[in-house]
C-alpha cells in the first residue's frame, strides 16, 4: 500500500518562507509528484509538478517564489515557498501520480497560513 505523508505547514508572516515535505511509504515505483491547494472559495489548483527525471512546472501565481523538488532515493517530494504572500494561504495537498500501472495518491492536506 502507498502512503503520503505531509509536514511542514504553518504560519507565517508576508514575505516569509516555509518548506513542505512529502514522503512517500509502501512501493510507489516511478511516478510524478505535485503540490496542489484549495482556499476558501475557491477551486483546487494545481501549484507546482516533478517528473521523475525532475522537469518541472508551476503556476502563473508563484512563478520564481516556489521550487519543487525531490529526493527519488528518500521518495519524497519538496516545496520550497519564498516570499509568501495572503493570496498563497491554502491547504496544500501532495499527489502522485503512476502511468505503468496507473496510480494515483493524495497527501493528508497540511495548512499552510500567511498574515498580512
Amino acid at each position: 500500500q502507498v502512503q503520503l505523508v505531509e509536514s511542514g505547514g504553518g504560519l507565517v508572516q508576508t514575505g516569509g518562507s516555509l518548506r513542505l515535505s512529502c514522503a512517500a511509504s509502501g512501493s510507489i515505483g516511478s511516478f510524478n509528484g505535485g503540490w496542489y491547494r484549495q482556499a476558501p472559495g475557491k477551486q483546487r489548483e494545481l501549484v507546482a509538478a516533478i517528473t521523475r527525471g525532475g522537469s518541472t512546472n508551476y503556476a502563473d501565481s508563484v512563478k520564481g517564489r516556489f521550487t519543487i523538488s525531490r529526493d527519488n532515493a528518500k521518495n519524497t517530494v519538496y516545496l520550497q515557498m519564498n516570499s509568501l504572500q495572503p493570496e498563497d494561504t491554502a491547504v496544500y495537498y501532495c499527489n502522485a501520480e503512476r502511468k505503468f500501472p496507473w496510480g494515483n495518491y493524495w497527501g493528508q492536506g497540511t495548512q499552510v497560513t500567511v498574515s498580512s
